[in-house]
């Protein structure tokens, strides 16, 4: 997995902004770029896809790329599978190397309370046709001989999940919506989302006004100031997450799956012949994206019980992303029931990356106003009006 953001064949300066489409696209991230390309596939034209900085700079920029399906909640479940199934053939459908590691994914358990969650989630995740089992401490250690075993009461693991390269799925995406025919425009910041009559009418950048009927929002942490300029509430707050890297080996480190502590949100997988190590580490909200060695303090702690070996890690390297969070740790997909026109992918609370081609999916099937492959209705914006509706998973990154 490398860090990259997206060079199109031209700079944004000799792209002409149309003055008129049919949807516009706010946002450059895997969503945004997932989004177009489902849309031009599926016939639809005048596509415009507008983006403030460079494609993939936002919360695409910096994820841990994780890609699974072993949620508590079903949604995610049908979202984590749909885009599992996408991966899997991306070279072949894209010509594009996402590096996709099919190493697994290890949640550990360390109280009762946790392995009942596990157990439960596991069981609807086998319901649904996910290979998830749980295995036992010895078995963990088998998988991944840095844990410390005896801190363990068992954990799930799901072998066909792993992970991939963000920036090559996102230049992937990229390429194929242009070959069809997507304006993307590169460096251009939607200044606002204009309304007639409660109905989306135009979309004003810094390059002039673009008139049309319909607005998908996939803007990511900057989600709830896109949001606003159409007078619609999207509860999304941006979040601080870090990162680090150890230095490249000369010989690779063992194998291991994507692994992740329940109890202290502690994790790490194999970054090439070196590690991704992090920890779900709280931070205010904003859009402070500055790098710093905060999170060592509360990764230590966490790596003296799990994996006491990673304690005090040697770092080459490190970065911070954001995190687009909502209340409830799940994402806002759908349309506005109040703004016509306006739709929404957004708030994927780090799961972001690996949904994004089912979202991509979805979001067009609900922009055509057919049947899609899942109903999007729990994860309505709508959901918050209703207390009791809001969705409970254990989210832990």
């Amino acid at each position: 997995m490398s860090v990259r953001t997206v060079p199109l064949t031209l700079p944004s300066d000799d792209l002409t902004q149309p003055r008129a489409a049919d949807v516009v696209l706010i946002g450059g991230g895997i969503m945004g770029v997932s989004i177009a390309y489902h849309l031009a596939a599926a016939g639809v034209r005048n596509i415009v896809l507008v983006e403030q900085f460079e494609l993939g700079s936002g919360s695409s920029a910096k994820p841990l790329g994780g890609v699974r399906a072993n949620f508590s909640d079903p949604g995610n479940i049908q979202l984590g599978q749909r885009s599992l199934e996408r991966f899997a053939r991306f070279t072949e459908d894209f010509g594009t190397d996402i590096e996709l590691s099919r190493v697994g994914y290890l949640f550990l358990a360390r109280t009762e309370e946790q392995l009942a969650a596990m157990e439960e989630a596991t069981a609807r995740q086998n319901s649904l046709g996910v290979n998830s089992r749980l295995i036992s401490p010895e078995e963990t250690g088998e998988l991944n001989p840095y844990l410390n075993t005896g801190a363990l009461l068992g954990a799930s693991f799901s072998p066909e999940d792993g992970h991939a390269d963000p920036s090559a799925v996102v230049e992937g995406y990229a390429v194929a919506a242009r070959r069809l025919g997507v304006t993307i425009l590169p460096r251009t910041e939607a200044l606002e989302v204009q309304r007639a009559a409660g109905e989306i009418c135009a979309v004003t950048t810094n390059r002039g006004c673009i008139t049309t009927d319909a607005v998908i929002c996939c803007a990511g942490a900057w989600s709830a100031q896109i949001g606003a300029q159409a007078g619609v509430e999207l509860p999304v707050v941006p979040v601080r997450r870090m990162i680090g890297l150890t230095p490249q080996q000369h010989a690779a480190h063992p194998a291991v799956p994507f692994t992740l502590d329940l109890g202290t949100t502690f994790y790490f997988h194999n970054y090439r012949n070196g590690l991704l190590l992090g920890i779900s580490h709280q931070q205010e909200p904003g859009l402070n994206r500055e790098y710093s060695n905060e999170w060592l303090a509360e990764f230590n702690a966490a790596a003296r019980i799990c994996a006491p070996q990673l304690a005090e890690p040697e770092l080459a390297s490190g970065w911070a992303g954001f995190y687009e969070a909502t209340p409830d740790h799940n994402a806002l997909i759908g349309q506005d029931s109040h703004v016509a026109g306006f739709f929404y992918a957004t708030g994927f609370s780090g799961h972001g990356f690996l949904q994004g081609p089912a979202v991509g999916e979805l979001i067009t099937d609900l922009y055509l106003g057919r049947e899609s492959f899942m109903d999007a209705t729990q994860f309505s914006a709508d959901r918050f009006m209703n207390a009791e509706s809001v969705l409970h998973e254990v989210n832990i990154i």
